[in-house]
C-alpha cells in the first residue's frame, strides 16, 4: 500500500465507498476519476483553502467544483456518511477551551431574573 498524500483516501478506505458513486454520463470521458475528484474535494474541506487554491495534480479546479454539485445534489455524501457512520476517525477530535463558549452567566456573573419569570400565566 502507498502512503497517502496529506488529506487523501487510503486504498482500504476507498474500497468501502467506491460502489457509493455514480457512473460518469457524459458524451466525452472525464478527464479525472472519481478518486481523484474525492480526494480534491477534501483536500479543499480540509485545508479551509479556495476551489481556485487547489493543487494541479487535482486537476481543473472547475471539474472538481462542478463534480462536487453534482454529488451534493444528488446525496453521494449523505450516503457515504452513512456507510462510514459506524467507523470514527478519532484523529481529528479535540476539544478545548479555545473552541468551548460560555455564556457570560456562566463565569459568574450577578444574575438577573428574566423578563420571562415576570410574566403571569393565563388561567
Amino acid at each position: 500500500m502507498t502512503t497517502p498524500k496529506r488529506y487523501e483516501l487510503e486504498d482500504d478506505q476507498w474500497k468501502r465507498i467506491a460502489s457509493l458513486f455514480p457512473p460518469y454520463r457524459t458524451g466525452r470521458p472525464s478527464k479525472i476519476d472519481d478518486r481523484t475528484a474525492f480526494n480534491a474535494i477534501l483536500w479543499v474541506m480540509r485545508s479551509g483553502a479556495a476551489w481556485r487554491d487547489l493543487p494541479e495534480r487535482y486537476g481543473a479546479w472547475q471539474t472538481v467544483y462542478s463534480r462536487f454539485r453534482l454529488w451534493v445534489e444528488s446525496g453521494l455524501f449523505e450516503r457515504i456518511f452513512e456507510e462510514l457512520i459506524d467507523d470514527p476517525d478519532m484523529e481529528n477530535l479535540s476539544l478545548d477551551s479555545t473552541i468551548v463558549r460560555a455564556h457570560q452567566k456562566a463565569t459568574g456573573a450577578k444574575k438577573t431574573p428574566s423578563v420571562w419569570s415576570k410574566i403571569k400565566p393565563l388561567d
